[in-house]
């Protein structure tokens, strides 16, 4: 199938400081489309704190349905200050990994040049390994309930649910993954089986069935979940790709995030890669409210964000462009990723990305 040359992309600049790393992440992508001989066509959506507190919808009950028009959706943040948490969280990243089916949770862990790592002597060779994250299953599907709130006899249940059909086609993703990655391909399963039998115990079966069947070029690893956290820590250069479900991979992504150099460094993508899906990318950081409209808040994630857009779409190369020039900059511009204190404002980094990726 040929290479498409045009995109619509949706944008969720959300709350925050969300919509002005949305803006240099979109500065970056017209400057690569334009070296790179490609369009993209952006349409603006209000979803998040302000619309909700206007209007009270958190969501229309159409977004989802005017989402799937387009072939992408980039996200800033979600979170705001006067709106109780889980509200926003809740009704509009959950909902919408949901009913759009983003049952991939794609997360690079990878520390740039000239980015600390609070891990001694590790360095950009050593933390360079892919979580792919099962996003639509295990105690994230809302079964279960509470019963006598308040008093001492109250219980409450979250279970967690795994289908053959969910597992298998994550684990798909991960092997291709690994294979087009072509770094070490090697597949880490990490899980729970010596306590989690029923769950990782499917996990483990279909993962060993998958991989002797259809990827023998596929070197297998498995990790228990606390294992992994500790390598993490301790050898990160073990890893190529790991693949997890959620709640262990909602976990051990936050500390991946932490290796790398911190939220101002890390992005991610909420994945349907099945023909006619729709994907999110997002930064992985906050809102950060009180930096709101000062021009100081760093929007590496962001570009991050939208040069993992690129990939998922197929443009290659100009997603390697975005992150060459992303690394140069953190190499040789920045002298700090924290909010305020990188030397340059918000558009400067921006500006600088931008030329530089072309």
């Amino acid at each position: 199938m040929a290479q498409k040359t045009s995109y619509d992309i949706a944008v969720l600049g959300g709350d925050g400081t969300g919509p002005e790393v949305v803006r240099e992440g979109i500065k970056v992508l017209k400057a690569v489309a334009d070296k790179f001989n490609f369009s993209l066509n952006f349409s603006d959506f209000d979803f998040g704190g302000d619309r909700y507190l206007r209007t009270g919808e958190v969501l229309p009950n159409n977004a989802s349905d005017e989402l799937r028009k387009f072939d992408a959706i980039f996200l800033g943040a979600i979170g705001h200050p006067d709106v109780q948490p889980g509200i926003l969280e809740k009704g509009i990243l959950l909902r919408l990994r949901f009913e759009l089916d983003q049952y991939i949770n794609l997360r690079p862990v990878k520390l740039y040049p000239g980015v600390e790592t609070p891990i001694k002597d590790k360095g950009p060779e050593d933390i360079d390994f892919v979580v792919i994250r099962e996003n639509t299953q295990d105690a994230y599907c809302g079964m279960g309930g509470a019963m006598h709130v308040g008093t001492p006899q109250e219980v409450a249940t979250q279970t967690a649910v795994y289908t053959r059909f969910g597992v298998d086609r994550a684990l798909k993703y991960a092997f291709e993954y690994t294979r087009k990655r072509n770094k070490r391909k090697q597949l880490t399963l990490c899980g729970k089986t010596n306590v989690l039998t029923y769950i990782y115990g499917l996990w483990e079966r279909a993962f060993h069935e998958m991989g002797d069947r259809d990827y023998a070029d596929i070197k297998r690893e498995y990790t228990h979940v606390d294992a992994t956290t500790m390598w993490f820590v301790k050898n990160p250069e073990w890893f190529d790709v790991i693949v997890t479900g959620n709640l262990f991979g909602d976990i051990i992504t936050d500390l991946g995030a932490m290796i790398q150099g911190g939220m101002g460094i890390a992005a991610g993508g909420n994945i349907n890669p099945d023909p006619g899906g729709v994907s999110m990318f997002e930064p992985i950081g906050g809102s950060a409210p009180k930096y709101t409209g000062k021009n100081v808040i760093n929007p590496l994630a962001a570009i991050g964000a939208a040069q993992l857009m690129l990939e998922t779409l197929g443009q290659d190369e100009a997603a390697k462009a975005i992150e060459n020039a992303i690394m140069e900059v953190t190499a040789n511009k920045l002298k700090s990723l924290a909010a305020g204190r990188m030397g340059f404002t918000t558009s400067e980094v921006g500006d600088m990305v931008a030329s530089l990726a072309v």
